[in-house]
């Protein structure tokens, strides 16, 4: 049992924050990445080991780097004692190699999709999808990050020291049992882990650093921001890079989205602050909000006794330390020129109903 955390006393999470290490997932790349699908064991809370599953590891997975235009074959092997699949989310691939509930990994086999990395430099995730399955085995613990870079966004002045000044961040709320075991398929996910670290802090350096935040969440959405409404500057969404960097001081991530975020540190050294959820903001409707009577799918069994629901909480404290003998110092004011698709006006048949067309890669429309 590889024990990730000690927690020194027990109390409620607000009391506890920041006593825990960010963990950094290590990194994986080339032209063959190997990731063995495996049981483990984590030590959340003290004398209790939550059983959980992860690649390569107890928990979560090595963070994949691959380069746009590049080839890469993926082998994934299963020792599970049951079947899982694996899913590139966001990446665009052949649909046999999307790993989706129709691309089964049997326990014992191993599956090695190849194909051509097509997508701009963004923050991308991998996860199982597993018909019926797929929450379940995800908050066990199987999940991971991929990050894509390219020509483009390699010329650009952006902190890009993974574990340094640029920081994969998976944000998740989960339920544990009497036995500090995971749930799921319930409303009373009222811990937060970040990057499967409990109550974590990080330390970052006193210059400009980069944030990529996913929410591996089930349902739960976030309304993120910083204690003492610090302002920050989101420079990428799911797709990749925007236009130029927007100043924000909240922003929304529903489940499965993904942000890159820069956070200007330059003046802050030895200051301590928490990345938060400003949940009691949340519109009725959205799940982690105060109201569920509103929710679009109605009454949820446990959402009125969950903590979280609409009230304001931590996620990760940051501690900025001495920057770093290289450091980015600036927010630039322009990043890449994404040029949107035109307006397309489906053509009307002679009986005066609309063609049947489909688009295909990247902008062309073909009749069908």
């Amino acid at each position: 049992m590889k024990q990730l955390f000690f927690i020194l006393a027990l109390g409620t999470p607000w009391m506890m924050f920041g006593q825990n290490p960010l963990l950094i997932p290590d990194t994986l790349s080339g032209a063959s990445i190997n990731l063995n699908l495996q049981n483990g064991e984590v030590e959340f809370y003290n004398g209790f080991n939550t059983n959980t599953i992860g690649y390569n590891q107890d928990i979560l997975g090595p963070t994949i780097f691959l380069e746009k235009g590049n080839e890469v074959t993926l082998n994934v092997a299963n020792n599970l004692s049951e079947t899982t699949t694996l899913h590139w989310h966001g990446l665009h691939v052949a649909p046999e190699n999307d790993g989706g509930p129709h691309t089964t990994i049997e326990a014992g086999q191993v599956w090695s999709p190849s194909f051509n990395v097509l997508d701009n430099a963004a923050t991308y995730w991998y996860h199982p999808h597993l018909h019926e399955h797929t929450e379940a085995q995800v908050t066990n613990g199987a999940a991971g990050f991929i990050i894509v870079r390219d020509d483009e966004e390699a010329l650009l002045e952006l902190p890009r020291t993974y574990g340094k000044d640029d920081f994969p961040i998976v944000i998740q709320s989960r339920a544990f049992d009497a036995n500090k075991q995971f749930m799921d398929n319930t409303a009373s996910d009222d811990v937060i882990l970040c990057n499967a670290t409990l109550d974590a802090f990080l330390d970052v350096p006193a210059q400009v650093v980069r944030l990529r935040l996913l929410n591996g969440s089930t349902e739960r959405i976030y309304n993120l921001g910083f204690q003492g409404n610090l302002s920050f500057h989101q420079i990428a969404s799911d797709g990749g890079l925007l236009n130029a960097p927007v100043s924000l001081s909240r922003f929304q991530l529903a489940p499965g989205e993904r942000a890159e975020i820069l956070l200007d540190l330059s003046n802050q050294q030895g200051q301590t602050f928490n990345l938060m959820s400003f949940a009691s903001e949340l519109p009725s409707g959205n799940y982690g909000a105060a109201n569920p009577s509103a929710m679009p799918m109605g009454s949820i069994s446990g959402y009125d006794n969950n903590p979280l629901n609409g009230g304001d909480f931590n996620i990760l404290q940051l501690n900025v330390i001495s920057p770093t003998a290289n450091p980015i110092t600036s927010i630039p004011s322009s990043l890449i020129n994404n040029t949107p698709y035109s307006e397309f006006n489906i053509p009307t048949c002679s009986n005066g109903t609309n063609w049947n067309v489909k688009r295909t890669f990247p902008n062309k429309w073909v009749r069908i």
